[in-house]
């Protein structure tokens, strides 16, 4: 029988977790999405416990922690508010290549920039994506073209491009922003919601890409991405998981605390009914992400189509949770002093972000065939 218990010592950090997104992170989201930027002193309090390094490998001063045991801290932090949660700053979803490759030469020339001066990196996953090209020019490659949002573009330094160009050869690639003068950042809201993780499409004019900067090409860049994708759509379905609990006990209090023709809300076969199928929704889907957390920890075979599956369910339920719950709370789901609206609001951007669920049922369809999962991209 699978277990799903965690140790003493990570009992312990996600209760912290836990309390620092109730006590510390919910009381400033709507401060931190009107400001759109995460308060430094914050940033700086998670820092300092560790909550940006769990992904980061430990010569990289990170906690390198196993997969099962992050997205159980990640559930607790985003209990608080996701929007906050993606916009914090550090390595993000690349965290992933660091681990993978902790000792590559060209990271290394930026180590200490890095780790000491709290440099971001966004990772921006253009495999499938016909909007941009990327061109072989001998001794480099041009990237043109638009993307779609990227999580922390705004205020990223260093961007890790996950692709194929034009002949059709796998490549990871690193840009370092400031010496692209043909490179821009379009800001803007997206969909209104996540409005503090640093939303952005990046613009690409003939942004070129040297040879030097090839962090991996062909097979080797092949095996990377198929490696890295798993683990972040992982990290982001557990995110996801959190919100899922909090709209869930904010909607279940609620509804227990409020009546209507003499007897609480909660009481109603209707509302009693909706909060069972939340309920559900958000069981099924933490089960599908421990589950497959746990499979790509023993590096099973079967892990890449328990991570689709659990970022799949996890898209579909996270937008059915938040959105009853604003249902629930009647005209109060719309007022701003209730945070289920922003949860709503922050559900349908996140599931934009990382692959809708027709992106990832084809990315599924093409493993169950053999044709592996580089071809969609899920950003």
């Amino acid at each position: 029988m699978t277990s799903f218990l965690p140790t003493d010592e990570e009992k312990e950090f996600i209760h912290v977790a836990k309390d620092i997104a109730i006590d510390k992170i919910r009381p400033v989201a709507r401060e931190v999405e009107k400001n759109q930027v995460v308060d430094a002193f914050l940033v700086g309090e998670l820092d300092e416990l560790g909550f940006l390094a769990l992904e980061t490998p430990e010569n990289w001063e990170g906690i390198e922690l196993p997969l099962i045991t992050q997205v159980q801290i990640l559930q607790a932090l985003s209990y608080g508010d996701l929007g906050v949660i993606q916009g914090l700053p550090g390595l993000g979803d690349a965290a992933t290549l660091f681990r993978l490759c902790p000792d590559h030469p060209l990271l290394a020339t930026y180590k200490d920039d890095i780790i000491h001066s709290k440099k971001t990196v966004a990772l921006l996953d253009l495999t499938g994506n016909a909007t941009v090209t990327i061109e072989n020019k001998n001794d480099g490659w041009l990237i043109n073209g638009i993307t779609q949002p990227v999580r922390l573009a705004s205020f990223a330094d260093y961007i890790v491009v996950l692709g194929r160009d034009l002949d059709g050869l796998p490549l990871v690639m690193w840009v370092e922003v400031a010496e692209q003068q043909n490179l821009k950042v379009e800001f803007g809201d997206y969909r209104l919601g996540l409005l503090a993780s640093g939303l952005g499409k990046y613009e690409f004019e003939n942004v070129y890409v040297a040879e030097e900067l090839i962090l991996a090409s062909d097979e080797e860049a092949l095996q990377l991405i198929e490696k890295i994708r798993p683990r972040v759509q992982l990290l982001q379905a557990a995110k996801e998981v959190g919100l899922m609990e909090a709209a869930l006990d904010y909607a279940t209090e609620y509804t227990a605390g409020r009546k209507a023709f003499g007897q609480e809300i909660a009481k109603f076969q209707g509302v009693s009914f909706r909060i069972a199928d939340m309920a559900m929704e958000t069981r099924i889907a933490n089960h599908l992400v421990w589950q497959a957390a746990l499979e790509v920890d023993e590096d099973k075979a079967s892990a890449g189509g328990s991570v689709i599956r659990a970022l799949y369910r996890a898209h579909r339920s996270v937008r059915y949770v938040t959105d009853s719950a604003v249902q629930l709370l009647g005209g109060h789901g719309y007022v701003q002093e209730y945070p289920v609206e922003k949860w709503m609001r922050d559900a349908q951007a996140q599931v934009s972000l990382y692959g809708r669920e027709k992106e990832l049922l084809i990315q599924r369809g093409e493993q169950l065939i053999g044709g592996g999962t580089i071809g969609v991209n899920v950003r």
